[in-house]
């Protein structure tokens, strides 16, 4: 038993130190702990967001940890600027190991009121971005070796609710792109991992529906703690997809 235990610590990472992680949406919420999470852990840092200006001090924090940080100010939705984001953080880190895809947005209106330009909004931020930024990234950790890319859903991708067209699709389709990427990806020796995030105590969730509980919501460190044990998973295993809900929420499943 202990040969048997030594053999699984051989191949299980005790940190991510040497990895380059590439992040979006990291200025505040899942995207912030989760860039406080890996660095911790060693990773180097390429926090994007929609808002450089508000990854500064931020960013300061994370390299107390003693890893390099690169903060770009990124709208994900837009094709050229993914593409050269990307490009970015290899020139920057050397090497781009892990791509995290958390920005996200939402519009709360029901579809006699959303507009055109909402609903593609919502779509571009949601799912085209994932989308690109998964195909440079990629692109690149062939050229590795392999990799490891992390979809951030939400359980508006297993159910629905009222007012959330736009959100309901784009989380839906992530989903389905998640596992697209898995399947095509894996023979590649790039991992792909559809997160299933619960209800977070993020501004995202509180301050468009200010009725919840935050006690009914989890501290948006434990999903990332859990992403991060997923890029520790020994090299031979993939986990597709991981659910992660609050003790207490009641909307799920």
């Amino acid at each position: 038993m202990l040969v048997a235990q030594a053999a699984r610590q051989d191949h299980t990472p005790a940190s991510l130190r040497g990895q380059a992680v590439f992040i979006t949406g990291a200025a505040s919420g899942l995207g912030a702990a989760l860039a406080s999470t890996l660095a911790r852990a060693g990773a180097d840092i390429v926090a994007a967001d929609i808002r450089p200006q508000a990854l500064t001090a931020a960013a300061a924090q994370w390299r107390e940890a003693g890893v390099r940080v690169h903060p770009i100010g990124l709208d994900v939705a837009d094709p050229t600027a993914a593409r050269r984001a990307i490009e970015e953080a290899v020139d920057t880190m050397g090497r781009l190991d892990v791509l995290v895809n958390n920005a996200g947005t939402d519009v709360t209106l029901p579809i006699s009121e959303l507009s055109e330009e909402e609903w593609l909004r919502v779509i571009g931020t949601n799912l085209n971005g994932p989308f690109l930024l998964a195909k440079h990234a990629a692109a690149h950790m062939r050229t590795l070796g392999g990799g490891h890319i992390v979809n951030v859903a939400s359980t508006a991708a297993k159910r629905a609710w009222p007012n959330a067209a736009a959100y309901h699709a784009s989380k839906w389709g992530l989903l389905g792109l998640s596992h697209a990427l898995h399947a095509e990806l894996r023979p590649q020796n790039i991992r792909v991992t559809a997160v299933v995030a619960g209800g977070m105590r993020t501004p995202f969730l509180l301050e468009r529906f200010p009725e919840l509980d935050p006690a009914q919501l989890q501290d948006p460190a434990n999903i990332a703690e859990a992403i991060r044990a997923v890029l520790c998973m020994p090299p031979a295993t993939v986990i597709a997809e991981l659910t992660v809900l609050p003790m207490r929420e009641t909307s799920w499943p």
